[in-house]
């Protein structure tokens, strides 16, 4: 089967005005939430990228009927059929997404045969804190080789400790406990901006959800949502990790990039960590400026102590960030230490970008430590998962030299027409068919 690289020379600084896509992260969960009413639902700014498409192509498989509008990222999403509780195997074991298709179909239709999720080669990416919410509300789990059969005759509500503040399982729990009987609180509960836009969403619809915002969520259950009139419209909020993308894009170019559409809030903690990496951003009327002129050079801990990057739940430093945050550290003068605590593959790419000159000691699979500012030069990669693929392409851009990017079925997944949207920046990038 032929598949296609991306062929990239790198040394031009970047220019212009770039608007960042709906958020995958958001779009992903409210696919499987408009399951939860007959009524129809628009949804504006999705995301037309691989995993999109494919949860998508689900719904329709199960009984949606799916209508693009005039508007790019638009879609009516009508449910003129019951929705079928049978996910189709073949599409929900490619994408990880679809494991947010459990708690909604479960609450329609009292069970959903969940196929073991795809996704992101990051390591292991345990469902025991969905299936463990969704059986506190009164499931029963069957496991068998190649999924889970999640049935229940009723659900009720009840308080639930999440063992971890797990995004996916904290959308699975809020979207199930929507239709359980009674009150449910979920504590530990993620509170990332898609989240909040997820609940905001139900919220729209007629749910009942306390809490927005924080890590802990309270539900009263209803027994059918109210259908506004004229159906239900939702914006996706713009994705905040494609912006911290850009930001670096930006900074290791030494160009100057204004990204609009922006949600200050969203970007505190981005912003505080490239401000560690010698990277300011300016806010402006309808966005942030990121300007040539930066510093990039690593602010050293109080007493000159090494400073560490390191993800954490909201409102911490997004995991999906690490990658980039490594490569942008690489063109940054001083030492800093990179922890990635969630996933024990994620930094395995690192490889690649020492094998382009970058001076990066991988202490074991968590923690890496970057030494700055390093010289790149073009070289032959593979992206294993889509941020990595991000991170690639940064580097590959204030690279000297041309380099090819692989795999980049992986960065299609999580990136609508990046290739199209660097070049309108001025980068030097082509999509070449092996």
């Amino acid at each position: 089967m032929s598949s296609s690289y991306f062929k990239i020379i790198g040394k031009n600084p970047l220019h212009g005005t770039v608007v960042p896509q709906g958020n995958k992260n958001e779009a992903l969960p409210l696919l499987g939430a408009l399951l939860l009413w007959e009524g129809d639902v628009i949804l504006e700014n999705l995301p037309e990228i691989a995993d999109v498409l494919k949860l998508m192509e689900v719904l329709r498989q199960i009984g949606v009927e799916i209508s693009a509008l005039d508007t790019k990222g638009s879609y009516l999403f009508q449910k003129k059929n019951p929705v079928k509780s049978d996910l189709p195997y073949e599409l929900c074991s490619q994408l990880r997404g679809a494991v947010t298709l459990a708690g909604p179909i479960l609450a329609r239709t009292g069970r959903v045969f969940l196929p073991k999720p795809g996704g992101d080669k990051i390591g292991r990416r345990r469902m025991d804190t969905h299936l463990l919410a969704l059986e506190a509300l009164g499931a029963k789990i069957e496991v068998f080789p190649d999924g889970y059969m999640i049935t229940a005759d009723r659900l009720v509500g009840k308080d639930i400790l999440l063992d971890e503040a797990s995004v996916t399982a904290t959308e699975n729990a809020v979207m199930a406990a929507v239709y359980a009987e009674g009150v449910t609180t979920i504590r530990n509960a993620a509170s990332e901006p898609h989240v909040q836009g997820l609940c905001r969403f139900l919220i729209g619809a007629g749910a009942n959800i306390e809490g927005v915002g924080t890590n802990q969520l309270t539900i009263t259950g209803v027994s059918k949502l109210s259908s506004p009139l004229g159906g239900l419209k939702h914006r996706i909020g713009s994705d905040y990790l494609e912006i911290g993308s850009f930001i670096s894009l930006a900074a290791v170019t030494g160009g100057e990039i204004h990204i609009t559409d922006v949600n200050p809030e969203d970007i505190r903690m981005i912003r505080m960590v490239y401000s560690r990496l010698g990277i300011e951003v300016r806010p402006t009327e309808n966005g942030i400026l990121v300007p040539a002129d930066q510093k990039m050079e690593i602010i050293p801990d109080y007493h000159g102590a090494t400073p560490k990057i390191d993800d954490a739940p909201w409102p911490g430093f997004p995991a999906d960030m690490t990658s980039v945050a490594l490569v942008t550290a690489t063109q940054c003068k001083g030492t800093v230490l990179i922890h990635e605590k969630l996933f024990e593959s994620r930094l395995f790419f690192v490889d690649n970008i020492i094998a382009m000159g970058a001076q990066i000691i991988l202490c074991d699979p968590h923690r890496a430590i970057v030494i700055g500012a390093n010289r790149l030069y073009g070289q032959r990669v593979a992206s294993p998962d889509i941020r990595a693929g991000m991170a690639m392409i940064i580097a590959a851009l204030c690279a000297e030299g041309q380099s090819e990017i692989h795999n980049i079925v992986q960065i299609d997944r999580g990136f609508e027409s990046i290739d199209t949207r660097l070049r309108s920046l001025g980068a030097q990038i082509e999509r070449v068919s092996d």
